[in-house]
């Protein structure tokens, strides 16, 4: 199997509703429509996007349930009054999400480096095709734009079963849901791992860690899973660190 399979598939584009509320939220957050204020009407905000009707209605309507904007019949679309403090309390939450993924990822940087070294020399052929089966529904998965936490969690867990030791099975299956910050479902998940590319780095990283395992090659299984996690270790500091500041910024704003 070819490092560069995964390269090859059409990355998922972002639906309309997303790139519109990424917008709007990068104008909120900047000030650029100040709280109190009515945003520009559905035909205005259709033709700066270039968007439908149905597109603009689906994008505001997250944007209230979070809280950010407030319909008001026969006005319009207003900014929440109180959204620094909105933005706040979404930046400390998720944030603290950040913090959980970093701690997980500590933990199966210390089990599954090993685990994936073991796989590569005691798998038999069913526990191989497993972690391939796994690998593969990913990728369904993502192209399909549907949650692939689970198929994540299977990635993993095959692999850790593929050691023919049941405890490094037993202590992912301990860490459950919160092993796998991507998986939209859980109560756990990031802002970050819930991008298509981010998505489509792991899936990059779990091949090269398939393809390591397949081939028998110890060494090269513990390396790819040390630089799997190694980088999402990474990405989760960087990101909470950016949370950190903006967090501060908001609250020193809120307070003058």
């Amino acid at each position: 199997m070819s490092d560069t399979v995964a390269d090859l598939r059409v990355e998922r584009k972002p639906k309309l509703s997303e790139t519109v509320i990424a917008a709007i939220r990068r104008q909120l957050q900047a000030g650029e429509i100040p709280p109190g204020h009515k945003l520009p009407t559905e035909g205005q905000l259709t033709e700066t996007f270039g968007v439908s009707r149905t597109v603009i209605r689906e994008a505001l309507a997250k944007l209230a349930a979070d809280g950010l904007v407030e319909p008001r019949q026969g006005a319009g679309v207003f900014v929440t009054e109180h959204i620094s403090t909105m933005f706040g309390a979404l930046a400390a939450d998720m944030g603290a999400k950040d913090s959980i993924a970093l701690n997980v990822l500590e933990v199966r940087l210390a089990i599954e480096i090993e685990s994936a070294g073991l796989a590569a020399i005691r798998r038999n052929a069913a526990q191989e095709a497993a972690i391939q089966e796994a690998f593969f529904e990913f990728e369904r998965l993502l192209l399909a734009s549907e949650p692939t936490g689970p198929a994540d969690l299977a990635f993993h867990r095959a692999i850790a079963s593929a050691t023919n030791n049941p405890f490094y099975v037993e202590m992912l299956d301990v860490l459950g849901r919160r092993a796998i910050p991507c998986d939209v479902t859980s109560p756990w998940s990031t802002e970050l791992a819930q991008s298509d590319s981010y998505q489509r780095g792991l899936q990059r990283e779990h091949l090269v860690i398939l393809n390591a395992i397949t081939s028998g090659d110890a060494e090269a299984a513990r390396e790819a899973m040390r630089k799997h996690l190694t980088a999402s270790q990474q990405r989760y500091r960087e990101r909470l660190h950016a949370r950190q500041a903006f967090y501060a910024d908001t609250v020193r704003a809120a307070g003058e």
